[in-house]
């Protein structure tokens, strides 16, 4: 087993001989949309999981994703020539989903933005159905007995 910081260290440098990699040495047109966004490698360092994006529809993300698993012996290659490790590590690769997952999130924000405009606009008019302030304070309980 490695290091945790050592195979976090090694994911970093995947990333970026992936990334350089795609711009260099492949030279497969589907995958010149592709941003590496991410990697992880397990902790015994014999496998990669790179994250990517795709800027597109459907169908560029699916010729993306068949262009990388074409040019995934190519990069395996590059990114074992520019590795210290004994063994080079297993690439899979895995379309990132957090740029839709922000995207939904803040339609969720400016829904709730909205409603909570809603609401207060409702609140400005209201008033109070019993006292403005119901709650016993202590000098009106000493003023009572």
């Amino acid at each position: 087993m490695a290091d945790p910081a050592r195979a976090a260290r090694l994911a970093q440098r995947i990333k970026v001989l992936v990334a350089q990699s795609l711009a260099k040495v492949v030279k497969d047109p589907r995958v010149e949309g592709v941003t590496i966004t991410d990697s992880r490698v397990t902790n015994d360092l014999q496998n990669a999981t790179v994250y990517y994006t795709v800027f597109g529809d459907d169908e560029a993300k699916a010729a993306a994703a068949a262009g990388l698993a074409k040019a995934k012996g190519i990069l395996r290659k590059e990114v074992g020539r520019n590795l210290t490790v004994r063994l080079t590590p297993t690439l899979e690769f895995v379309a990132d989903e957090i740029p839709v997952n922000a995207s939904n999130l803040e339609e969720l924000l400016r829904e709730a933005k909205a409603r909570d405009a809603e609401v207060a606009a409702l609140a400005a008019g209201a008033q109070h159905a019993g006292d403005a302030d119901p709650y016993k304070h202590p000098d009106e309980d000493e003023d009572q007995d």
